[in-house]
């Protein structure tokens, strides 16, 4: 039953027959199967077929919130018994929002120096999806803001606060500034992350206390896209301490810090709310309080 549990989270994931499968690596036909065999088992229709997938049965929803519970729990019993024969070893997916992303070495580096056999894959992501992919096991972990909108019942672990800064050109006349309030941001050419980022959510509510309107010509969904207008002028973006660091570094470019009033947001680590979590797991949450007490 587990293998078609799995493939019927694929399913609801995917919202498609074929993608499902080719998630699963098996044929479509072999999916549609193992969906039917589950119904069998279960004695309730779980999905709405018509020409293409229709979405689940209200027993469907259900079942799904059982099936992540049981494959969750099948997945954390067999990473358990692989570390107990082999010593630490898996895969690690962990999801991160775009601000966090240049201080993610600093959590993952020593973590892999200690765990030399786990492999990590780190993907992109917004906040919204950091929780939709870890409640649909697609995601083991996050890091993202904690304090700003709602995240639900997950384990969290605080790395640190956010702030803020103004990066611009060396050659912008507020270049020599050793400090900025929010409300000299007017009038200039901000390019900021998209509104679907929580961070560009953060930025608006704070531009918005200081009585700065936000009318962009220029928005995008990469911190790195940002950067790349501000070094080409005459744009100026608003980035974190962390991004900040990674960027002024460089000839052309330079970062005047905000004032903090009303600005700072916890980033911290989260994971699913658990009594125990898989070995690797277990190892990155352990590594993220070390991170934080450092």
């Amino acid at each position: 039953m587990l293998d078609r549990l799995e493939m019927f989270i694929a399913l609801a994931e995917a919202r498609h027959f074929g993608r499902a499968a080719e998630a699963c690596n098996v044929t479509q036909p072999s999916l549609s199967a193992a969906i039917k065999q589950l119904e069998g088992e279960l004695g309730v229709q779980l999905v709405f077929r018509g020409a293409r997938f229709q979405g689940l049965t209200p027993e469907g929803a259900r079942v799904l919130d059982w099936a992540r519970r049981i494959v969750g729990d099948a997945r954390t019993l067999r990473e358990e018994m692989r570390a107990a024969r082999h010593g630490l070893a898996g895969h690690l997916r962990l999801g991160v929002v775009p601000t966090a992303l240049p201080m993610v070495a600093s959590l993952t580096a020593p973590y892999l120096a200690r765990h030399p056999n786990v492999r990590l894959e780190i993907r992109a992501r917004s906040s919204i999806e950091i929780l939709q992919q870890i409640d649909a096991l697609s995601l083991d972990a996050g890091i993202t803001y904690l304090d700003n909108e709602p995240l639900g019942r997950v384990e969290t672990v605080l790395l640190y606060a956010e702030r803020y800064a103004a990066l611009m050109r060396r050659d912008h006349p507020l270049a020599s500034r050793k400090s900025l309030d929010w409300a000299e941001l007017a009038g200039l050419p901000l390019c900021l992350l998209t509104p679907d980022m929580q961070n560009r959510r953060i930025l608006n509510h704070a531009l918005a206390e200081a009585g700065v309107p936000v009318d962009l010509h220029l928005q995008s969904n990469s911190t790195l896209a940002l950067v790349a207008h501000v070094q080409a002028g005459p744009w100026v973006s608003v980035v974190n301490m962390q991004t900040a660091a990674l960027f002024a570094a460089t000839p052309d470019l330079c970062a005047v810090p905000l004032s903090e009033e009303g600005a700072a947001k916890q980033v911290g680590l989260i994971a699913p709310w658990r009594e125990t979590h898989t070995p690797v797991l277990g190892a990155l949450l352990t590594a993220a309080r070390r991170y934080a007490a450092a």
